[in-house]
């Protein structure tokens, strides 16, 4: 009896020290491929945010939504333009270099001179989490300078193409002035060409203070941009741009802002 009582309390201490193990083994394997970074919510950086807000519209007041658009410019943005001048609405446009700023620098020009808000893209379009931190700072630095050169103005927003970022990528955006800008709205624009799908995958996940993702460049986009902007109003939503999503807060280096 002696001898099973034994028997049994080693098996219990080896399953326990067993079971022990494999926590802190998921524990470290946690710790090894979760990537943790500075973000908040633009409600959120507008609650801790003090003063007023410059303009005419106060999102902490108004049923806001902001509208961007990615991978521009391109011969498809000239349209688009047309639109937002016709309804006097501004949004946010996520450029990008190589083939597109470098390729239309006019078209960027006219964003800029058009009062819309410019943001970062990279310049190859590359995931940067895939990058050394060299590899990230040369992607958005040669974009930074381009658009300053063409605008005269240096961007403080970007965008991470596919959303990947990680503390590498916040550290450089934080040397280069930048903070990074996610979303919680996609047409998956990139896929379909059919605008009535778009405009009803926008409308369908549309929130108050959600950033809406289109790219100006795809073929059905442009043209379902008219019927989306139609039905926000209707459903009592004022239109921005990011920064305007986030006053009185400033965009902060690094810092990722996703709703």
């Amino acid at each position: 009896m002696l001898f099973n009582a034994r028997t049994r309390r080693s098996r219990i201490l080896i399953a326990v020290a067993t079971a022990a193990a494999a926590v802190i083994a998921v524990a470290v394997t946690l710790a090894l491929t979760v990537t943790t970074y500075d973000h908040t919510s633009p409600r959120a950086a507008r609650a801790k945010a003090s003063g007023s807000v410059t303009g005419d519209v106060d999102c902490r007041k108004e049923k806001c939504v902001a509208l961007s658009f990615d991978g521009g410019p391109s011969p498809t943005t000239p349209k688009l333009l047309d639109i937002l001048k016709q309804q006097g609405l501004h949004a946010t446009f996520f450029v990008q270099g190589k083939g597109h700023i470098s390729k239309y620098p006019d078209i960027l020009r006219r964003i800029a001179d058009e009062g819309h808000e410019i943001g970062n893209h990279t310049w190859n379009h590359k995931r940067l989490t895939d990058l050394d931190e060299d590899g990230v700072r040369q992607e958005l630095a040669q974009t930074q300078n381009a658009i300053e050169r063409i605008t005269g103005t240096r961007p403080v927003l970007m965008r991470p193409p596919e959303g990947r970022t990680s503390r590498k990528v916040a550290k450089v955006c934080r040397d280069l002035g930048l903070a990074q800008v996610l979303w919680s709205v996609t047409a998956k624009d990139y896929e379909t060409t059919d605008s009535a799908l778009i405009t009803k995958r926008v409308l369908d996940q549309t929130h108050r203070d959600g950033i809406i993702l289109l790219h100006d460049l795809h073929k059905g986009t442009v043209p379902a941009v008219p019927g989306i902007l139609k039905a926000l109003k209707q459903r009592g939503y004022t239109i921005v741009t990011v920064s305007q999503l986030l006053a009185p807060a400033k965009p902060q280096p690094g810092m990722v802002y996703r709703p």
